[in-house]
């Protein structure tokens, strides 16, 4: 199937092929890729096709827990609720597999971003706080909780002292999956 590219609009150019694969962590998932082949423009992405129960991982950080294995599905929210930080799933989110460490810098690297675009000195010296708090965090001076919230049920937290358990149909309601979704 051929179609017209979004970016140089020339007719019926954009190839799409997609394949299914199993990966681990992530069940079957599709991967489609778009190439067009006038101007070389080019768009991947990959779903996630296995669903789970929607599920709630939380587990305090400490040094011995920052090598924790985390799976992160397109639709999980990941929040640090004692700083206020909270990353939700939009269309373009992706999945991604890592350990609480990783997902702390994940989270520095954000605010690093994000206090580069500030001119507001508040919300500047917000952002130094907070890369302040999450250093601490990774160093042990500092224990937060991270949380995963998948309504897809894709992701978890794979840790001894790990707290799970089903979301609420009025906790599901609340968070965005990053899909269109139509209700009936």
């Amino acid at each position: 199937m051929k179609i017209d590219c979004p970016l140089c609009h020339a007719k019926k150019s954009l190839g799409i092929t997609t394949h299914l694969e199993k990966i681990p962590y992530f069940g079957e998932v599709m991967e489609s890729t778009l190439i067009c082949h006038e101007c070389g423009y080019r768009y991947s992405d990959v779903l996630c096709l296995d669903h789970g129960d929607p599920m709630r991982y939380s587990l305090w950080v400490e040094p011995e827990t920052l090598n924790a294995r985390v799976v992160k599905s397109q639709s999980a929210t990941i929040r640090i609720p004692e700083l206020g930080l909270k990353v939700e799933p939009g269309p373009r989110s992706t999945a991604y597999i890592s350990n609480i460490e990783g997902v702390i810098e994940r989270f520095q690297s954000a605010v690093k971003m994000a206090l580069k675009l500030f001119e507001d000195e508040k919300a500047r010296e917000r952002s130094l706080e907070l890369l302040e708090d999450l250093r601490r965090v990774r160093s042990g001076e500092k224990k937060v909780k991270v949380v995963v919230e998948d309504p897809m049920g894709q992701s978890f937290i794979a840790h001894p002292r790990v707290s799970k358990r089903k979301l609420t149909s009025a906790e599901i309601k609340k968070l965005k999956t990053g899909f269109i979704t139509i209700e009936r």
